[in-house]
């Protein structure tokens, strides 16, 4: 695997038809989402390359550096006069077992901003793909361009070619973000461990008494006054959850690396830890909890012969993690879209002149610090509601039938009383 970190790979955010316009959509989302390589701090043309890693369509793997799916171009900028540096998609060819292979940055086509595999097309199918493309409404008039999207080709420098979606396992940015997230989770809670290991019982200070204090309070005012006897079963789940939730909001707040990944803000991340959440949640469930499921304790007409409570209890089975994904997701993405939003409104508000201008730079400076400043209190509060909906939900399905536990409680052996000798 080819790993340059610390190279410089550029990358470019398209706009509009318009050369001078904003592309609000294009910007947010670039900012949001995921790509193949990492931004350098207050630069939109440089990134640190990542590790690009693929299936040919013939099965053969192969990987190389994300730098090399783009190339340096010189733009005459026309507002400006100024020559301005851009980066543009390059196709890379592989030598491999005798044969060859080309990927592409895919830009116009139905797989934008992902990698793949191209093939040449005959002159006869490329006049008849330009002849197909000159009908759709995007047609910008150009027969030697190939800007218009087809199903099944990528267009590139006025050329179409086949494209195949390979399969891919890439080290993308918000997977490398996940990554770091996990080191520093394991860093800060080893940190804990190791103190006592080497101080005994000792009140730890500062950073490590701070983490000490998250801990005792998920744990002891979530998790333990939840699940009471079974909080230790379980802490260890729902303490990763909560600090790995955290650890992602904290430092997808941060501009420069290793921050700027907006894990939480990434429905597919949240959606793996409701999965976590579901599974655990039903497979640790008890006989009582299936048994209100199927045959809750309600009037008999509302379970026989249609069975309305049956089919409302499996629903809300998959209704409560599918809310524990879609909150932390909508929370911390609409954080994030609403501070790009606030900074682009400088850019938006210059067209209107140099007064315009300057009243929007001090307000939306004002709002956007406001705004990050209100965005770690909900990196917290996110966390930590996640994880006590989860505690809630696994509570609710390992809870024993209240005559059972009335029963162990009668059960139990008295503690030894002391014997007082006259």
């Amino acid at each position: 695997m080819v790993t340059l970190v610390g190279l410089i790979m550029p990358a470019k955010v398209y706009a509009s038809e318009g050369e001078n316009e904003v592309n609000v959509k294009e910007i947010i989302f670039h900012h949001l989402g995921d790509g193949y390589g990492w931004e350098v701090p207050f630069s939109h043309v440089y990134r640190i390359p990542l590790p690009v890693i693929v299936r040919a369509q013939d099965g053969t793997w192969m990987h190389f550096s994300s730098g090399r799916l783009i190339k340096y171009v010189e733009n005459l900028d026309t507002v400006t006069g100024k020559v301005i540096m851009e980066a543009e998609p390059e196709i890379v060819t592989i030598q491999k077992n005798g044969k060859e292979y080309q990927w592409l940055l895919a830009h116009v086509s139905k797989h934008k901003n992902k990698v793949v595999q191209i093939f040449p097309v005959s002159d006869a199918e490329q006049a008849e793909l330009k002849l197909q493309a000159s009908h759709d409404p995007e047609f910008t008039g150009d027969m030697n361009s190939a800007d218009v999207v087809i199903d099944g080709y990528v267009g590139y420098e006025g050329k179409y070619y086949k494209e195949y979606k390979p399969h891919d396992v890439s080290i993308t940015k918000n997977v490398l973000a996940l990554l770091i997230a996990a080191i520093i989770v394991t860093a800060m809670v080893m940190s804990v461990v190791w103190w006592y290991a080497r101080k005994g019982m000792k009140a730890p200070r500062k950073g490590m008494g701070f983490m000490e204090m998250l801990i005792d309070f998920i744990y002891t005012g979530v998790i333990k006054a939840t699940l009471h006897d079974r909080a230790k079963k379980f802490a260890p789940f729902l303490l990763t959850c909560f600090f790995f939730i955290l650890v992602m909001n904290l430092v997808g707040l941060i501009v420069i690396f290793p921050g700027g990944a907006n894990l939480t803000g990434n429905i597919a991340v949240t959606l793996v830890l409701a999965v976590l959440v579901f599974v655990i949640t039903n497979v640790m469930g008890t006989k009582h909890y299936w048994k209100e499921i199927f045959w809750p304790d309600v009037p008999l007409f509302l379970k026989f012969p249609i069975p309305i409570m049956q089919f409302i209890e499996i629903f809300g089975i998959f209704t409560k993690p599918a809310a524990l994904c879609v909150r932390l997701f909508a929370n911390m993405m609409g954080g994030h879209m609403i501070v790009i939003t606030l900074t682009l409104l400088i850019f938006i508000f210059a067209a209107f002149g140099a007064i315009a201008a300057g009243g929007s730079v001090f307000i939306s400076v004002i709002f956007s610090i406001f705004m990050l400043c209100l965005d770690v209190l909900v990196s917290f509060i996110q966390a930590y509601v996640f994880t006590l909906l989860a505690t809630i939900f696994i509570s609710m399905s390992t809870e024993k039938p209240h005559h059972e536990s009335h029963v162990e409680k009668e059960t139990e052996t008295p503690p030894a009383q002391p014997v007082i000798e006259n």
